[in-house]
This record gives C-alpha cells, structure tokens and sequence, in this order.
C-alpha cells in the first residue's frame, strides 16, 4: 500500500527507504502563477496535489500593531527591513533597499523597534497542524533565523561581515536581539504544534558558488553558537532540524552534525563541494538530503527531456538508503518554463520509486 506523506517523509529522514521519494515545491510568485495554468488549477493547494508534493508549512503571523511603516513605494516589513519591486523580463522581485540600520549606533540598535512573541498567533499554528490530515509539516523556511542575510538587508552586506569579524558591538547586539525572539517564537511555534510538527527549517547561507563566505573560525563565533538555540528548542521537542544554506556550504556540515542537525537543504549541484556525489559519498548516513536540483540549471536554461534526465541521475546517487528529499535548490525561478517544472515532478514520480 501506498505509504502517507507523513510515513514517507519520516522514513525517508532517518535513512529509511520508503515507498517512493519525497517531493517538496519552493517558487517565486512568476512561474507558480504561470504552472498553475498550465497544469488547469486554481489555487496553492491544488497545485501542490497536482506536483504530489508531500510537505506543507505553518507558521504564527504577527497580529501585533505596525512597527515600521511602508514609505512611499517601499514594502517595510516587522523588522523595518525595505524592499522595492524591480520588474525583470521573466516577472520580477523585491529587493533589498535603504539599509536604515547601516550606520545605526549601539544606542540606536537599542532603541529599535521589533516585534513581541507575545504579538504572534501561534493558534493558527494549533488549527493548521491539526487540518494537515497525513502531510508532512514543517515550521519554519529557509531563512528563518539566519544572521548573515537578514542582518545584511538592513545593514547591507558589507557591514554585517564587517560586525561579524570586528565584533561590532551595534551590529552583533542586533543579531541577537533578533535571534532571541526568533527563538522564543520557535519554543512558542513548535510547543502549538501538538507533537505535529514533522521539521524544523533553519537557514543561513555560507558560501559563494566557489567558495566559503566566511572562515570556519568566524563560523564557530558568531553564527554557531545562535543557531545552537534554535537546534536546543527544536531537539526539545522531538523535532528534527532542517539548514537551508546557499553555495558551497558543505565545509561546516561536520559542524551541523556535531550540533543536532540531521537534514541539509538547498545543496546547490553546481557550487564547489556541493554535487549529489560528493554530499552522498562523505556524509550519506549522518545527514538526510533535501534540495539537488539547481534552479539555475536545466530546468530553467534547458528542455524538458534534460530535465528528466538530471532528475534520474540525482534519483540514482542519492535514493540508495534513503535519506533524501527532491526539491529544487532554492525557489524556482521566474525564468524556468513549466513544462520544465512539471516534467521535474513528473520524473521525480516515475524514476523515484523504490
């Protein structure tokens, strides 16, 4: 009989074979829109039955008052990061704009406004889990908790590395005064849950596509000792932890396994260190794989056939044992065509069954 997403999932995450593979969808608005079409369906659920797709995500919305106003055609979300839309030739963005705490004083970090726990409904978590029939649920997304990038958005880039290896005391007071309600609402989420919650995701990306982005001594100083918090919730619960990281990340999965972590995602085929291979071969057994399969790649440069065949030739490294999760590496692109994306579930459905 056919195994629930739930059962499959599960096994699959402790190096289990199941039934088949498990399939997760990630997309920017674009092509989501345009594969909803294609396939004649209506709305996100539809089309994540539609994709087999095997997960499903809660999450507690802020309920509390506006922390920090849109201005003019800026989007300004509960931490006062600004975003700006820039349209492209395939669809468009929000991007990262004004960086209001780039040369914000330790005072001033202080005196920044951020949102409660309290001022969360985690309810809605309660409800959600409890309607999510034999799905798979996780908490979380792929930056929730990070510090470099959402540090980065509003302080730009340069400045959070800057803090990172000066020991900034505005920029690293920033860092953990959000990294301390980020945690408190995880304890809040996960303990709503019920005992549903399937997956925890965390996310911090470390590296360029050739390259580290930061040492490994930077690593084990600033951003460790933060995501341990959340890893420390996530294992009081029972809840595996799942870490989203970007590029050539593969140099801290030791640290990842030495900290509780037991599932990596993204995993980025074309970055140095990264390909199904190389992950399968060196930590195959000690971690579960989610991701492989490369936005940047065939499925938005190539035909449909080449995505089959890239689909196959991951399924082949990385089904033996369990252990592994098909996704794409990031959210597809505007950019990917979708017969692409639904030949990518389609191979995924025909090629990953045990």
């Amino acid at each position: 009989m056919p195994m629930t997403s739930r059962e499959r999932v599960n096994l699959a995450f402790h190096h289990q074979e199941p039934d088949r593979v498990p399939l997760n969808y990630i997309a920017n608005p674009g092509i989501d829109s345009r594969l909803r079409k294609f396939l004649g369906v209506s709305d996100a659920e539809s089309l994540l039955q539609a994709l087999s797709v095997d997960f499903r995500n809660v999450g507690a919305p802020y309920v509390g008052p506006v922390l920090h106003p849109d201005v003019d055609d800026r989007k300004v979300d509960i931490w006062g990061i600004h975003r700006r839309w820039v349209e492209h030739e395939s669809g468009g963005y929000w991007d990262y704009c004004d960086f209001p705490l780039k040369n914000a004083s330790l005072d001033e970090i202080e005196a920044w406004p951020m949102p409660d726990p309290d001022l969360f409904d985690y309810s809605r978590v309660t409800s959600a889990c409890r309607s999510m029939g034999d799905y798979a649920v996780v908490a979380g997304s792929a930056g929730f908790g990070d510090i470099i990038n959402s540090t980065g958005m509003i302080r730009t880039m340069e400045q959070t590395l800057v803090d990172l290896v000066t020991d900034d005391p505005a920029g690293i007071r920033y860092v953990d005064r959000r990294t301390d309600i980020m945690v408190e609402i995880t304890r809040r989420t996960l303990e709503a849950g019920e005992g549903r919650i399937d997956v925890f995701w965390l996310g911090e990306d470390l590296g360029t596509q050739n390259s580290q982005m930061i040492s490994l001594d930077l690593f084990r100083r600033h951003i460790r000792p933060r995501m341990q918090k959340f890893v420390d919730v996530a294992r009081h619960f029972d809840v595996p932890v799942m870490m989203h990281s970007c590029g050539s990340s593969s140099w801290a999965f030791e640290d990842f396994i030495d900290m509780g972590i037991s599932i990596v995602d993204t995993l980025q085929p074309e970055a140095k260190d990264m390909s199904p291979a190389f992950l399968k071969t060196t930590f195959g057994g000690r971690l579960a794989f989610h991701g492989a399969i490369s936005t940047a790649g065939a499925v938005a440069v190539g035909t449909a056939d080449d995505v089959r065949s890239v689909v196959r030739d991951t399924l082949d490294i990385m089904m033996p044992g369990g252990g592994y999760a098909l996704a794409p590496t990031h959210a597809l692109q505007d950019n990917s065509p979708a017969d692409n994306v639904a030949a990518m579930y389609e191979a995924a459905l025909f090629y990953g069954v045990y």
